[in-house]
């Protein structure tokens, strides 16, 4: 597949990063020659410098036999003319925007967006990305990291192994036979920083970062037998009333259990949108890393905070002073990757990467055929993936045991006329399944081919 990739950002690289790896004919197209060449000289992916809604920058990106082009700048307005050149101009049948201004994504103008019109024929809208990200991380509080599969019938989640873990030095076979009726999986391990697929006989030791996918209704057992416990967040301070804030307090405001939800955003002419859009939330114009404003907004009662500025360091001070103040549950928003391993010292709960969340979004997008989801794990370090399986996939109709997967991945769950069934040896693969592997990120191609994947063009 020939794919055009504008903007070699950090989302265009890393989407740059997935599809070269599996063997796509990949062009990089950026203004910023300095990108490009990062680009190129990391990747085996082809770069060109100039603006990607040029038809002339395109032509020499070879949009004539282009397959599809994602269109992820850093302007809204950028993305839109380059779907529109793609596909006026050179035909090109795939069509991927990112845009961010909440304008364009309300759902009254979304006959913007046909054919006739603008041809786009996907939009990604990273703060809405993140605002789900952030109502997953609430949903799940003691989870660094979280997000649903099967028909919503399954979690991934990510937990971090405290001293007071029950289950620490106990082989992960044993697990099976302790609590023989829970549907919960333990899919990876985090070890010093090295991520990997677990054997039956490996076992879990303070400090591990572990991926368990779970059967939805199973998660809270699930979170009590590897020490956590599930409170329930009546009281939400949310840090920061852009987009992201915004979109989390009115999904909060929706919810039926009436979350109680203050809101403070530095920006007066922010502050005051947030509240004209809001009916229920107590919004503060004031500086997130004042205490007195910390204070007046309750952070003292509050179950949870969630520091979602635009400033990844004005996240983490907050969240520290948080955590200071004794707030059982902090959520930051960080952008910069190179900042995650801050998070275990800074005693911060869980994370949210806007980047991860789209390039997620994104790759699910790619991916069509009978790839229904993918989850971009850590800095790229893994995928979870669930597709449907085709009756000429080389797995349909076998066991698992007689499946030659590759050794970095895992299934992790199968859905089976809408029941989520957890996988052993035994467990046989059929057509129609769903079904959700964990791979890690060298593997992810052999996955793809096991389940002979194809671009699904409309």
């Amino acid at each position: 597949m020939k794919v055009i990739i504008c903007g070699a950002g950090q989302v265009g690289w890393q989407i740059a990063r997935h599809l070269s790896g599996e063997r796509n004919d990949v062009t990089v197209v950026d203004n910023n020659a300095e990108l490009v060449r990062r680009a190129t000289d990391t990747l085996d992916v082809k770069g060109i410098s100039g603006f990607a809604s040029y038809p002339d920058i395109l032509e020499r990106a070879g949009a004539e036999d282009a397959d599809m082009i994602i269109a992820a700048t850093h302007s809204d307005e950028v993305n839109m003319v380059t779907c529109q050149v793609a596909h006026s101009v050179f035909s090109i049948q795939r069509k991927i925007a990112r845009l961010r201004a909440q304008s364009y994504l309300d759902a009254i103008y979304s006959d913007l967006y046909r054919r006739d019109h603008l041809p786009i024929d996907v939009v990604i809208s990273p703060e809405r990305e993140v605002a789900e990200a952030a109502l997953q991380r609430l949903a799940a509080p003691s989870a660094f990291d979280t997000e649903r599969f099967l028909e919503g019938g399954a979690q991934l989640l990510g937990i971090t192994i405290e001293d007071d873990c029950p289950v620490i030095n106990t082989p992960l076979r044993q697990l099976t036979d302790l609590f023989s009726t829970l549907r919960a999986l333990v899919v990876g391990i985090r070890r010093d920083g090295n991520l990997f697929v677990p054997m039956a006989g490996d076992q879990l030791f303070p400090g591990d970062e572990i991926y368990v996918f779970t059967e939805i209704r199973d998660m809270p057992r699930t979170l009590e037998i590897f020490g956590k416990t599930q409170s329930k967040q009546d009281r939400v301070l949310i840090i920061g009333g852009g987009n992201v804030g915004l979109g989390v307090a009115q999904a909060l405001e929706a919810r039926t259990d009436r979350v109680r939800v203050k809101m403070v955003e530095l920006n007066r002419e922010c502050a005051e949108r947030a509240a004209d859009n809001l009916e229920r939330t107590i919004v503060l114009n004031g500086d997130g890393l004042d205490s007195s404003i910390l204070e007046e907004a309750g952070i003292g009662n509050a179950d949870a905070v969630l520091a979602v500025t635009d400033d990844d360091k004005t996240n983490l001070l907050v969240s520290v002073r948080a955590k200071e103040q004794g707030n059982p549950m902090t959520i930051c928003l960080v952008n910069d990757p190179t900042l995650v391993p801050l998070m275990g010292p800074l005693s911060i709960d869980a994370y949210i990467n806007p980047r991860a969340t789209t390039v997620s979004s994104i790759l699910r997008h790619i991916r069509q055929g009978r790839v229904r989801a993918v989850y971009s794990i850590g800095d790229a370090e893994a995928e979870m993936i669930e597709a449907q399986v085709l009756g000429t996939s080389p797995i349909a109709g076998q066991r698992i045991r007689d499946i030659d997967f590759p050794e970095g991945t895992k299934v992790a769950g199968v859905l089976k006329n809408g029941v989520v069934v957890k996988p052993d040896a035994d467990t046989p693969i059929n057509e129609g399944d769903v079904i959700a592997i964990f791979a890690l990120a060298d593997d992810v191609a052999e996955v793809e081919r096991l389940l002979q994947v194809t671009i699904n063009f409309f």
